[in-house]
């Protein structure tokens, strides 16, 4: 079978990239021939010229629906896999796949065929308001990406998107990561068999040493959302406790002196990144919003670690509501965040068997072999030879 990848690339490489690129060799692994269309916002939204070009491609982008039906005339896939589609892409694309007669799978990372900002966040917490209203004027009245034309822009793209039903007249299947995603989904009026719950997948060589670790570690975006904020509290709380944060700083919020057992790592790969890993203790995560599928979590259980979680979204069934291979704490609640953090890390031997909970059901779960079975299950359905 001949697929078609499609995304939009973000202004810096993502977690959302490294899951195309990992489903990219994921269906060569399986057999199939990939194809893709790729644009990219980088560097794009950095002049008043490509604001108002990223303003009018995400309403409607005639190079992007020109460009889906260009590859479709020429490569004739049997499948196409859409990811994000805005700016340059855009949902109008969709209707070239219909018309060809060609079916596609969307792998819904975030929130956005729902929320504008694909957040469910405002004000620092999680909000639903545009799914319970089941409209997207909230994201104007008020201001969720902190700028009156951004997020006019956002809104109005996913309005006209809904109103002309390009999602649910010309997707065949949502391919969710989690189950909270799922549930969303079905609130918002998408039709419950047309939904299925494929998580993200990680594999590796580590061989986890399952030891003690110095430090406490974060990894991802500096930013408010992430709750960067509760973090640094929990470590000026706990002097003699070393935290170290890695990922770029963005606008983070964060007010006051950094503590000292508060180190900045700046953004690390290949090898910094994986010795970071291995000689952490365990992983912290408080964000302040739902999130899709941190990958940071499958990192860290390929190293045998543990995370400590907000219990929300799809942190809860990732991490388990029993607590089987991490910790969840009330969410934005810094006592909470404090006492789990304080628990794993005196308790080492708790800490080890989470980690080699953790690393099981990596193995089990989110292993390549054990998602690509699922994404098998899926292009089966639309491929004209049997499995």
């Amino acid at each position: 079978m001949k697929i078609l990848l499609v995304h939009n690339d973000y202004g810096k490489y993502s977690g959302e990239e490294a899951v195309v690129d990992r489903m990219d060799t994921m269906f060569q692994a399986l057999g199939h021939k990939v194809v893709k269309l790729r644009r990219s916002t980088a560097y794009i939204r950095e002049s008043a010229t490509g604001k108002i070009r990223t303003f009018s491609n995400g309403i409607y982008s005639p190079a992007g629906v020109r460009a889906m039906r260009d590859i479709i005339n020429a490569e004739k896939p049997d499948l196409v896999n859409i990811h994000n589609l805005f700016p340059f892409i855009g949902p109008a694309a969709l209707r070239e796949c219909k018309k060809a007669g060609v079916p596609i799978v969307m792998t819904v990372h975030n929130y956005r065929l729902v929320c504008p900002t694909g957040l469910f966040f405002n004000n620092g917490m999680p909000c639903e308001l545009c799914l319970d209203n089941g409209n997207e004027w909230n994201c104007i009245k008020r201001n969720c990406e902190n700028s009156i034309p951004k997020s006019v822009a956002y809104a109005l793209r996913n309005f006209i998107a809904r109103k002309k039903r390009h999602y649910l007249e010309c997707v065949d299947i949502f391919a969710c990561l989690t189950e909270f995603q799922k549930n969303k989904l079905i609130q918002a009026g998408y039709p419950e068999n047309k939904i299925y719950v494929i998580p993200n997948s990680f594999d590796s060589d580590i061989r986890p040493t399952f030891e003690t670790g110095q430090y406490v570690a974060f990894s991802g975006r500096i930013s408010h959302e992430k709750g960067i904020d509760l973090i640094i509290e929990t470590a000026r709380r706990n002097p003699s406790i070393p935290f170290r944060l890695a990922g770029a700083l963005r606008d983070s919020g964060l007010t006051g002196e950094i503590p000292e057992n508060v180190v900045f790592e700046g953004h690390l790969s290949g090898n910094d990144y994986l010795n970071f890993l291995s000689n952490a203790r365990f992983i912290v995560m408080a964000s302040r919003c739902y999130e899709g599928f941190p990958m940071a979590i499958l990192e860290g259980a390929a190293h045998g670690k543990p995370v400590v979680a907000p219990d929300h979204g799809g942190f809860t069934e990732i991490i388990g509501k029993d607590n089987s291979t991490g910790r969840l704490f009330m969410p934005g609640n810094v006592e909470d965040l404090e006492k789990q953090v304080r628990m794993l890390w005196n308790d080492t031997e708790l800490c080890l068997r989470l980690g080699m909970n953790a690393h099981k059901k990596l193995i089990e779960c989110y292993s390549t072999q054990a998602v690509s079975k699922k994404w098998a299950e899926i292009i089966a359905k639309f491929d004209k030879m049997p499995l």
